[in-house]
């Protein structure tokens, strides 16, 4: 059984058609495809029809007016319980005209400003909605949307710089005189025109572009590193002028010196403290309901930010929903059903930064720095089930931001998924049996695999594919002619040997890259695939139970798996074909991805000295065998000017189309076990993750978490078996964990999640450790001193073979 979503209107380019909504399917996730479109999504709400009353705050606060509701999407879709919605940002084109008219601003006609120029072509949408894969660029508007750039205000002239702002500082430290300074920061914050005619670089130019946002970055940062250090009226005094401009904003269209403006005033380093959220949230809201445009230059621009600043930012967005979520203090903030949309401004802020942190390469900062850990302690299923049941068109649900999630809580979804699919498929079943007179079994609630060990893989492949209908059931492993109860053993135990045996270089299903420490698929063509389902299904199964196991696929295998993270209804449509580049290929095959980076920078003439076409050949049984890149390629010569065309070819020929068979098989295998909307929440890296275990090792977490029998924790073989353990370089840690678990990660859960134990074994002291790897149990003689268990431990875990099984 899989999920099925009808194909989309529109497609990525150069890729097939993805799928598009279907009954049923949960829509407004974007899934992260390989880091380079940001995963999110649009949310409906409505807004409250009166603002937060705020007791003993400044009145200037009181002031700020709240986004209508009478017609306003771009505002209303920010809030639970919604009437009005958006379904994705480019609703803000059409509905911002709508909000600027309600504002006050009746009698003028409302422009909308869209930027005039060439290199807009291409911007890549901040927020898609993960069933339609389409690019929106201001180019691609129609044209009724369209309006003339309207004329740049002329900027007050302002010429104080970074040195006579640091005198001035100075100045006011050593004579306790802080007016020249107090006059800079009231003057200067009091209005959106005065903030840029302080912090542009240049007066004159207009700055239209994505690449350069115009801000005397430098200056930014020394004024607010000296703010802080400032007296506190010198600190209110700039938190009163961001009031005026904020509440100036509300009226007339926007500039790009407003959004200069904005980028500037989110970095201001007074909205980590609890007593400004109010004028923060006023802030995020203003940003979150600018048009699709405009988010694509602060996007753009916040990519210039250093590592360091724009890691502040957003800890201080995740600072602000954690602690509206779970506040200290209740009584510092409005209540919350006064300001529903605190939470969703933030999250879709947010979502800009991930958007901007997804563009650069290297990411300035790692996607979990963008997990907010506050999340694990809230109804994760009721988040789902909003997301699943209204989707774009009603509730705010952090799962239409999936970014936001971590891989922990993404698992505790999945498992409670999978669990409700296995109850439901479990209930079915009994009704069936019932409904037919016939007795129940309790093994009708599980999915039973019986194996013979002689006939592992056939065996394997034939239960699966005569029990499809019960994939979805609690897995029970049963080996034929021996005794035993499954209680979890037995089943890792199948699974650490049945991967073993499959991926073994003489089963010829996969290769193993040595310079890579990978597996890829073969590109050898066979009759059947059914092989590939059954790895697939395998992977699925172990997500599916929680199995954690020891495969070494490349990145590029997790971001293929999830083309179209929904299996496709229409089985015409191809599978497994995602964007694949030269970087995918160095993780598989360096030394032919550094072959073909050197043909690009080659200097002399490709055509006279590689005399290359556009085909490439593979050896298939002993045989050479040839194939065009495009048509007629064997008589294209490769040139300087097509060189790109043909590594791009190349590349995708290998990891794509060469092997598509046995992918697409490898593919519905997976999704045949692991069919659900949960998938649309996870990055390719999490697919991994839940897959294979993480690879950071703590030890310490490890000893914390170990169980023992025979022994004591405070015994001396112990004490001596953790000094030593501790010490040990990284790559022996990991042989470590292999030895005794079969795998060198760690389950999403973290070490705890191993059942690690270490038992007493009577055996002589001359013998080697021995682990029982389907128990993660590791048995230890009593060895004498530390530097005989050091000696025994390290010859034991540098040669065991394979698993390690007994």
């Amino acid at each position: 059984m899989s999920l099925q979503s009808p194909p989309a209107a529109t497609a990525a380019a150069d890729l097939p058609p993805g799928p598009g909504p279907g009954p049923g399917l949960p829509p407004g996730a974007e899934l992260n495809q390989g880091g380079a479109a940001p995963p999110s999504a649009e949310e409906g709400g409505e807004d409250e029809e009166e603002e937060e009353e705020e007791g003993g705050k400044e009145k200037e606060r009181e002031k700020l007016p709240p986004i209508p509701s009478a017609s306003s999407a771009a505002a209303g879709g920010l809030e639970r319980g919604a009437k009005n919605q958006f379904s994705t940002f480019s609703n803000f084109i059409t509905t911002i005209n709508q909000k600027k008219e309600g504002i006050g601003n009746r009698n003028s006609p409302t422009q909308l400003v869209i930027p005039n120029i060439k290199n807009v072509r291409d911007l890549p949408p901040i927020c898609l909605d993960v069933r339609q894969k389409q690019r929106i660029s201001i180019d691609t508007l129609p044209q009724e949307l369209k309006a003339p750039i309207l004329p740049e205000p002329s900027l007050p002239i302002r010429t104080k710089t970074v040195k006579d702002f640091q005198d001035d500082v100075e100045k006011a430290k050593s004579s306790g005189d802080w007016k020249a300074v107090h006059d800079f920061y009231s003057t200067t914050f009091d209005s959106f025109l005065e903030i840029n005619a302080a912090f542009k670089k240049d007066n004159n130019p207009p700055f239209n572009t994505i690449e350069d946002s115009g801000i005397n970055a430098k200056f930014v940062n020394v004024v607010y590193d000296a703010l802080l250090n400032t007296p506190q009226d010198v600190q209110k005094s700039v938190l009163k002028g961001i009031i005026n401009g904020l509440l100036q904003e509300w009226k007339g269209p926007r500039t790009k010196d407003d959004l200069r403006a904005y980028c500037i005033l989110l970095q201001n380093p007074q909205f980590s403290n609890t007593s400004t959220y109010v004028i923060y949230a006023h802030l995020l809201r203003q940003i979150a309901a600018l048009t699709e445009a405009d988010h694509h230059f602060l996007v753009h621009w916040s990519k210039k930010i250093s590592q360091r600043r724009f890691k502040q930012l957003v800890d201080r967005l995740l600072q602000f929903i954690s602690l509206r979520l779970f506040p200290a203090k209740p009584e510092e903030f409005p209540p919350m059903v006064k300001c529903t949309w605190w939470i969703p401004s933030a999250t879709k802020v947010l979502a800009l930064f991930n958007a901007a942190n997804s563009l650069v390469s290297p990411p300035l900062i790692s996607y979990t720095d963008f997990y907010n850990s506050t999340l694990d302690h809230i109804d994760l299923m009721e988040e789902y089930h909003n997301w699943q049941c209204y989707g774009n068109s009603h509730r705010f649900s952090f799962c239409q931001y999936p970014f936001i999630i971590s891989i922990a809580a993404k698992k505790v979804i999945i498992q409670r998924d999978s669990e409700q699919q296995m109850i439901s498929i479990a209930r079915q079943s009994l009704v069936d049996k019932v409904s037919r007179r016939q007795k129940p079994d309790m093994n009708m609630l599980f999915l039973n695999v019986k194996v013979r060990r002689t006939h592992l893989v056939s065996d394997s492949l034939d239960e699966l594919a005569r029990k499809r209908a019960d994939l979805k059931k609690k897995l029970k492993v049963t080996f034929v002619g021996e005794a035993g109860l499954d209680m979890g053993g037995l089943t890792k135990e199948w699974f650490l040997l049945l991967i073993r045996q499959i991926f073994h270089p003489d089963y010829g299903m996969f290769a193993y890259h040595k310079d890579s420490h990978c597996h890829w698929f073969s590109s050898f063509k066979c009759d059947n695939y059914s092989e590939f389902r059954l790895v697939g299904a395998l992977m699925g199964l172990a997500v599916y139970n929680s199995i954690t196991l020891d495969i070494r696929f490349p990145p590029c295998c997790y971001k293929k798996l999830l083309s179209p993270p929904i299996v496709p209804c229409d089985h015409n449509t191809l599978v497994g074909i995602c964007d694949v580049t030269l970087g995918d290929l160095f993780q598989i095959m360096p030394e032919l991805a550094h072959g073909l980076s050197e043909l690009l920078s080659y200097e002399g003439n490709v055509e006279e000295d590689f005399y290359s076409t556009f085909q490439v050949f593979q050896e298939e049984f002993g045989v050479i065998k040839s194939y065009n890149l495009k048509p007629n390629g064997d008589k294209i010569p490769v040139t300087n000017q097509n060189r790109k065309e043909y590594v791009q070819l190349y590349v995708d020929f290998l990891l794509n189309k060469s092997i598509y068979k046995q992918f697409a098989a490898f593919y519905y295998g997976f999704h045949s076990v692991c069919a659900s909307y949960a998938l649309l929440l996870l990055r390719p890296e999490e697919v991994e993750i839940l897959v294979c275990g993480s690879p950071e090792l703590d030890m310490s977490a490890l000893q914390r978490s170990t169980q023992y029998e025979g022994y004591q924790k405070t015994d001396l073989t112990i004490r001596y078996f953790w000094d030593v353990v501790l010490g040990f370089s990284l790559d022996l840690q990991k042989k470590l964990l292999h030895f005794a678990t079969g795998s060198d990660r760690v389950p999403v859960g973290g070490m705890a999640d191993l059942n690690f134990k270490i038992s007493k074994s009577e055996t002589s002291t001359n013998w080697l450790p021995v682990a029982h790897t389907c128990f993660n149990q590791l048995c230890l003689p009593p060895y004498k001193n530390k530097k005989e268990l050091k000696q025994k431990l390290i010859i034991g875990i540098s040669n065991a073979e394979g698993f390690g099984l007994e």
